[in-house]
């Protein structure tokens, strides 16, 4: 008997995996709208048509806002009506084809559905998508390039589906991780210089704004939730990932949420939508709800009294375009700006010049894209190809993410890795070790190539045994036996386990912080368990202790509250007990510091001893209004440190730099985040 003790975990803590080392294609529906060969792309302003030449929002020597106007002005009362849904119908009286503005992008080219809206895969010239890691996988590498390169790939393959006519819109909406991703997708430098200005090869829409962290808890879900959300967290912890998108990415999209703020729907908030994203970040692009969202400030929120009265709550906010899934849905069968914007304006609840500016910022958008530049195979973007789509960089890159991404949080003994040549036997027990789909997460689209775990390790080990077991912790006696007797024979035995879908849909309350790491998370996770790569993830969050979780999820305080019980979230506030720590992860090599140089900063601000803003919530701040913007972005620090590899074997290591302050509490951080670098080294390289 060889049986293991089982204490070294492997976890993607971003998969919804848990993998403990003791020592494929799936068949697609048809689908309904498919034809076997290439499409035309759609797009407007056909030359061939000679009335074209009349229209100045075809003249592309003008500048965009202008060619907006003019075609928003031609439109009638009608026609803008049914623009102001995702799935917009064709204007055929002027050369306009159908939109749809909802596709997804999690982490590559996905869908909600086999066969969803404006995007069609199935008996195509494309009939697959690079499926990466789930985003919060890819959060581990602390390697903004690699985003930024995922973004690219997402941005291209989106552009050859389009192409070769698969595809009626070319926005991808995504949670807000990044301004590296943005650029990619839609195509400007990683340096984040605008290198295209209004030729975008995509549209990346940021989801879902602002202080969206509940789903569904202990009878409160996400269409009635009220954030309750203080000026200083909003400003620190919600908000900066969607300046980040705006102002560095240059997002030319925005999703506004279903949840309140401080009493106000996200989509009816004049505040957030115009306010701050237009008037204050410089926003250019459009405002879309969440699905049915307009639906929600009336019938679940009660904020609207009249489905008018939403609607104008919507658009006076600064929403410009409303997705509907009335033609799919029990929940909400009607789509609420296609049935009563005419009412809506006749009882005066909302103006048509209101209405026309939405238009502008959504036809502005489709503009950018070159969607009204005439003939697609003449323009920018016109060379990108199917070949393209799955291509051989695209699945390396998959492979390169999630290697990445994979975090090792436990090595007891440095069993890990295992030889290859040492191994006479292997067991692989678990209900998640030969489904490849629960690798890919949400959200995906059909993955170019997608193994399970049980297959990406029988390409070390061919013998491998298997055994389902357990599906659940209800585990019956008789469900228990083979996989217990499987592991006392073997000489090593690896256990698969985890969530799924089932689990961790939408609607459902998350059970684990967990994600997927993609078509390529099974050979990624072979190749570190038998040392072809050396794992150097690290947690981007605290794993908290079970008893965390009597902290209510409607509490929205990043910091400590003594009086509810609120220890503090996430690393900068909480110093209760962790399973792992943020910014944990364990490596085939030990890693040394040394700070080289450190170029000092200082912001001297007037009185900033004796003075504090009247808003001011926390003693001894300063509101950035009242410092100055400017001068806060110039507080940077250049610093140098040298890193040695001390390991064996080459690695890429993220490397994380912190700043304390001399006083922490009082609403002050433990600590922040204010610098990482990934670096690559060889065994004992300096």
């Amino acid at each position: 008997m060889k049986l293991q003790n089982l204490v070294v975990f492997l976890i993607f803590h971003i998969t919804s995996l848990h993998l403990c080392v003791a020592s494929t294609d799936s068949s697609h529906p048809q689908d309904p709208y498919s034809c076997a060969s290439a499409s035309q792309p759609p797009y407007s302003c056909d030359s061939s048509d000679p009335s074209t030449k009349t229209y100045d929002f075809c003249k592309t020597t003008l500048p965009i806002s202008r060619r907006a106007e003019d075609l928003v002005s031609r439109l009638t009362f009608e026609e803008k009506a049914t623009q102001l849904v995702d799935t917009s119908p064709a204007i055929p009286r002027l050369g306009i084809p159908a939109y749809e503005w909802w596709s997804e992008g999690l982490h590559g080219i996905g869908f909600l559905t086999r066969v969803q809206q404006g995007i069609s895969f199935f008996n195509r010239t494309i009939q697959h998508a690079t499926s990466f890691p789930q985003v919060i996988l890819t959060a581990a590498s602390f390697d903004a390039h690699i985003w930024y390169r995922i973004g690219q790939a997402t941005g291209k393959e989106a552009r050859a589906l389009y192409n070769a006519g698969q595809v009626t819109g070319l926005g991808f909406w995504a949670p807000n991780y990044g301004a590296s991703f943005v650029r990619g997708v839609q195509g400007d430098s990683f340096e984040g210089e605008s290198t295209l200005g209004d030729h975008l090869q995509a549209s990346a829409c940021c989801k879902h704004y602002t202080a969206h962290d509940l789903d569904n808890w202990n009878g409160v879900n996400r269409f009635r939730f009220n954030a309750i959300v203080t000026l200083q967290d909003m400003a620190d912890t919600y908000q900066p990932p969607f300046r980040s998108c705006v102002q560095e990415g240059k997002a030319s999209g925005i999703m506004c949420s279903y949840n309140e703020i401080n009493g106000i729907p996200s989509c009816a908030h004049y505040d957030l939508l115009t306010k701050t994203l237009r008037q204050e970040w410089g926003f250019y692009g459009y405002i879309t709800s969440d699905c049915d969202a307009v639906n929600v400030l009336h019938v679940e929120q009660k904020y609207a009294k009249t489905p008018e009265d939403a609607l104008a709550d919507a658009l006076k906010s600064g929403m410009d375009v409303e997705c509907s899934t009335s033609a799919r849905s029990k929940d909400f069968p009607v789509s609420y700006l296609r049935n009563y914007t005419k009412s809506a304006v006749e009882k005066r609840k909302v103006t048509v010049s209101e209405i026309d500016r939405a238009l502008h910022n959504l036809f502005s958008t489709r503009m950018r894209l070159g969607l009204f530049n005439g003939d697609p195979t003449k323009q920018l973007y016109s060379d990108i190809g199917p070949d393209q789509v799955c291509s051989q960089e695209h699945q390396a890159l998959a492979l390169e993410a999630a290697l990445d991404g994979i975090a090792l949080l436990k090595n007891a003994d440095r069993l890990l890795p295992l030889s290859k040549s040492g191994i006479s036997s292997l067991a692989v027990i678990g209900p998640k070790a030969h489904n490849s789909t629960n690798l890919l997460g949400n959200y995906f689209g059909p993955a170019c190539k997608n193994v399970t775990i049980l297959e990406g390790l029988r390409n070390y080990v061919s013998s491998a045994s298997y055994e389902k077991g357990c599906n659940n912790v209800s585990c019956t006696s008789a469900a228990k036996k083979k996989p217990v007797e499987m592991a006392r024979t073997e000489d090593q035995v690896i256990l698969v386990m985890g969530l799924d879908q089932s689990q961790e849909k939408e609607r459902l309350d998350r059970m684990d912080l967990a994600g997927y790491p993609g078509q390529a998370g099974a050979p990624a996770l072979a190749q570190i368990i038998f040392g072809e790569h050396n794992p150097g993830g690290r947690l981007p969050m605290t794993w908290y202790p079970q008893d965390f979780t009597k902290v209510p999820m409607t509490d929205m305080r990043m910091r400590p509250q003594p009086s509810t019980g609120n220890p503090g979230r996430t690393y900068r506030f909480y110093e209760g007990e962790k399973v792992f720590e943020f910014g944990y992860g364990l490596s085939y090599s030990d890693y040394s510091y040394a700070f080289a140089s450190v170029a000092q900063n200082q912001l001297n601000v007037k009185d900033s001893s004796n003075q504090q803003s009247e808003n001011s919530e926390t003693p001894g701040y300063k509101l950035v209004s009242d410092i100055g913007e400017e001068q806060c972005e110039n507080i940077k620090f250049k610093v140098t440190v040298s890193v040695k590899n001390e390991g064996q074997m080459a690695g890429k290591h993220p490397v994380l730099l912190y700043a304390r302050h001399a006083k922490p509490g009082k609403g002050r951080p433990i600590k922040k985040l204010v610098g990482f670098q990934t670096v690559k080294l060889g065994a004992g390289e300096n």
